[in-house]
């Protein structure tokens, strides 16, 4: 299946490794260095014209991709369910 980021970025869910609330995971240390990192090696891919409140982790092609967005984590996982559920 698939679940749509925000603006015309769709992704599968099956690639998704795990979701973060924005606010809440920028706390530590190791999420800011995390994202730092993987700002540097350009896999960061943002698609939030407005204030990002949620991250995505996914992998694809043995490397991992971190996509911002605008949508909260509970309206993305909100997202997913509604797919699993219609099985």
């Amino acid at each position: 299946m698939y679940l749509h980021l925000g603006q015309d970025t769709v992704i599968r869910t099956e690639s998704i490794v795990a979701m973060f609330d924005i606010d809440a995971c920028t706390v530590s240390k190791k999420t800011r260095d995390f994202l730092k990192q993987a700002q540097q090696s350009n896999q960061v891919i943002n698609v939030s014209m407005d204030l990002p409140r949620s991250f995505v982790v996914c992998r694809k092609n043995g490397k991992n991709f971190v996509y911002i967005s605008q949508l909260s984590t509970k309206t993305l996982s909100k997202r997913c369910g509604s797919f699993y559920s219609n099985l």
